[in-house]
Order: C-alpha cells, then structure tokens, then sequence
C-alpha cells in the first residue's frame, strides 16, 4: 500500500458519539486486520460545528467484500446496501452506520457512476461535492482536510469541490443542495461562481424525480431563515424550475420567525411543510398539483391545501365561538397552521407590529393548544333503538342533530341531545 500523503490538521474534542459502544464495536471490526478507516462527511461536519450528529459515516480502504467479512466476524448485522459502488450498512440495535469504500469517479452520468476502489483518501474526497463535506476524523479524532473545508465551514462557505459546472453536471441534485447548505450552512455573501453555475444549469432540474426535489426543498425550509435563500434561487430562475409557485416571501420570512423567536409554545415549532404551505401563492388545486409532482404524502398534501384555501377564515379578531368550530371542524394541527400563516401574513403586510394584536393571536394559540376533541354524543345505534330503522334516515338525523348541537356551541349534553332526537321523531311520526 502506498504511504499516505495527507496529514491530520487539527483535533476533535471527545465525542460521545465516537465513544459510543456501538461505534467502537464497529471500528473494531473494521480495524481487526490493521486495516485504516475515517469517518467522513457530515457527521465531522457537524460535531466541528458543535452541532448534533444525525448519521455516522465510515470510510475504509477494503473492499466492500471484506467489510462484510470482518463484520461477520465481529457478529454485527451487515446489510450489502450498494456493493457497486463500496456501501455496506452495519447495524446494532437501532444504530446504523454507512460503510464506503474509498473510491473515484471513472464515468458519470446523469446521478449515476462507474467507480473504481482506491486507497487515496485525497482522491475519494475529490469526489463529493462540498468542500466541507470533505473531511474526515480518524477514531482518535485527529482531523484531515484535504482541500481546506475547514477554513471555509468556519467562514460559512459553501464552495464545490472543483469546478462547480462540472460538480453539477455530474449530478444535478447538487445544484439544489448547494441552496440547502447555504441555508443550513452558509452567510452572505454566495458564492459568485456557485450561483452562475447553478443559474445555467437549472434547466437540468426538471430531469429530476419530484422526491429528490421534495426532499431538498423540505431540508431547506427546516433551516433557520430559508427565506434569504430562496429569493436568490428566485432571482437566479431556479425556483422556476422546481417550484414555481412560491412567491410569499415575506409571508414566509415572518412565519419562520413566529415559530422560532417571537414566543415560546411546545407546540410551535419550525415545520418545513407549514413553510412550504407559506410560500406559495396559488389556490387549492394549484397545490393539490405542485403537492402531486413533488410526490408528496397525503398528509403532507391535506396541510398544504389547507392552508392555500382553508375552510375556515381565522382572523386575530375572532370570537371563540367561531374557533371552537374551526377546531372541531378541521382540528388542531391545520387550525394551528391557519392562524400562523394568517399572522404571518397580516404581520409581513403591517408597516410596524401591533402589540395587541400580536397577543390576540397568541390567545387563539393556547385555546387552541387546550382544545380536546369532541363528538356527538349520540350514534346511529342510539337513533335505532328509538324506533328509527337503518337506512339513510339515520345520516340524516345525525346531521341534523350535529347542526343543532353545533348552533348551541357544543354544550348539550347526552341526556339533552337524545331528547331533541325524540321530539324530532315523534314529530315526524
């Protein structure tokens, strides 16, 4: 094996994540017959930045038949997840752990590419696609850095690998993960290279499956203030391509600092797909459309909707009346979503915030968090055993009976509703 030329440039603190016993029993079997690994990517990234570590991810130089072996012999489930191209998963309990071996690009095209193992840890970062997404940490947490991610993760610099028409247009997904790095990642000012590359590649986007643009786009509104991003994807006609309908940004940069900063309720909390819901302008069926070719889920879709054409007009100024019947009409996950994008709204169009109003909507916040919900309490099998026989009559009764209960605010009770029901039939006998 040839002498490695990189060196270590700096030194992680401890890491739990790196002590962890599943962790080390990892290492331990990849490291039985003397054999180097790194961890790679994002999880160095991030423990850098001191931020929480989401997937560990582990670099060799074996092949990938012989990270099975020596898994297999360490009694760890090991699953061939792309041996094409080096990636073996490990799995104890509930932890996973990606395997690559270390490799370089041979041929790409489109998201794919042929692969050739290597044992240059140099060459195998060449391949990725941010500089900061380059480093690796030995198990002692000795860092390398072989094309200085460092100094740009510490300046909040998102810059390709090489050159960023050439990154792209090896895989296009780059291009939209450019915009999601720069918002989780990156300050002002972009890249000037990056952003005129993406500019003249954006046509490419729409090669790409609605779920690979679905999961950018939603990683990208769960940053702090995904607004600044998007409008320069806006302005460079990136959005044109993969989600033309957004066009709130005001609305959006205001929600976004509603559920961060301006007050504190478990409830609320930043929610990409609130966010999403936000920023677009269009009617409901414009987003049941935009919904179905990002290929979104139907839950994900129902909340969208609602907040593009919602059922009920909240209103910082409305009585709890009115609320209690949004809430029992629609729930309190979508009337929560309402009255957050309808103060969004207001707020972003307010020439300076209105102190009352603000803790008007605050008020519909918590009476809507202390919401449990309710139901008739009468049914169908109630109705039968007044004499009422099976059939549509009893849907009828039931919304009948629904109508008037709801006109009283909900407050009859049991014994009082089965009374209406019996003068309602006897009445009609």
């Amino acid at each position: 094996m040839r002498e490695r030329p990189d060196k270590p440039v700096g030194q992680l603190p401890p890491q739990d994540w790196m002590e962890a016993p599943a962790t080390r029993a990892v290492v331990a079997a990849l490291t039985a017959d003397g054999a180097e690994v790194r961890f790679v990517g994002g999880c160095v990234r991030d423990a850098v930045l001191k931020r929480p570590i989401k997937d560990i991810d582990i670099a060799t130089h074996d092949p990938p038949q012989r990270v099975l072996a020596l898994l297999d012999d360490a009694g760890i489930h090991a699953i061939p997840t792309g041996l094409a191209h080096g990636t073996v998963t490990a799995v104890i309990g509930r932890e996973h752990f990606e395997i690559t071996t270390l490799r370089e690009d041979i041929e790409t095209y489109g998201r794919h590419a042929r692969v050739a193992f290597t044992d240059d840890w140099t060459a195998d970062a060449a391949r990725r696609d941010f500089t900061m997404n380059t480093l690796f940490a030995d198990p002692s947490g000795a860092i390398y850095d072989p094309f200085d991610g460092l100094r740009d993760l510490g300046a909040g610099r998102v810059r390709f690998v090489g050159d960023p028409i050439k990154r792209i247009g090896e895989d296009v997904l780059r291009l939209l993960r450019y915009f999601r790095f720069q918002a989780n990642y990156g300050r002002p000012p972009m890249d000037r290279v990056a952003v005129a590359a993406c500019r003249k590649m954006a046509p490419r986007l729409e090669s790409l499956s609605g779920e690979r643009i679905s999961g950018e786009i939603i990683r990208l509104l769960q940053a702090p203030d995904p607004t600044s991003v998007l409008l320069v994807m806006h302005g460079e006609h990136v959005l044109d391509h993969v989600l033309p309908e957004a066009r709130a940004f005001g609305r959006l940069r205001v929600l976004a600092w509603l559920e961060s900063r301006a007050f504190v309720r478990a409830s609320v909390r930043p929610d990409p797909i609130r966010r999403l819901g936000a920023v677009l302008v269009t009617d409901a069926a414009g987003a049941s459309r935009m919904a179905e070719r990002l290929k979104l889920s139907s839950a994900q879709t129902g909340r969208i909707v609602a907040i593009a054409e919602p059922r009920a007009a909240l209103a910082f100024d409305m009585d709890q009346r009115a609320l209690r019947r949004a809430l029992h009409h629609l729930g309190a996950d979508t009337v929560r979503d309402l009255i957050l994008v309808a103060w969004a709204d207001r707020r972003s169009a307010a020439d300076r915030p209105d102190h009352l109003e603000s803790e008007a909507w605050l008020r519909l916040i918590d009476a809507t968090d202390a919401w449990r919900a309710i139901e008739l309490p009468v049914k169908g099998r109630d109705l039968m055993a007044m004499g009422v026989p099976h059939g549509r009559r009893i849907g009828e009764l039931l919304a009948e009976l629904e109508h008037w209960w709801e006109e009283a605010d909900y407050q009859p009770e049991r014994d009082e509703v089965l009374e209406r029901a019996r003068l309602w039939i006897d009445g009609a006998q």
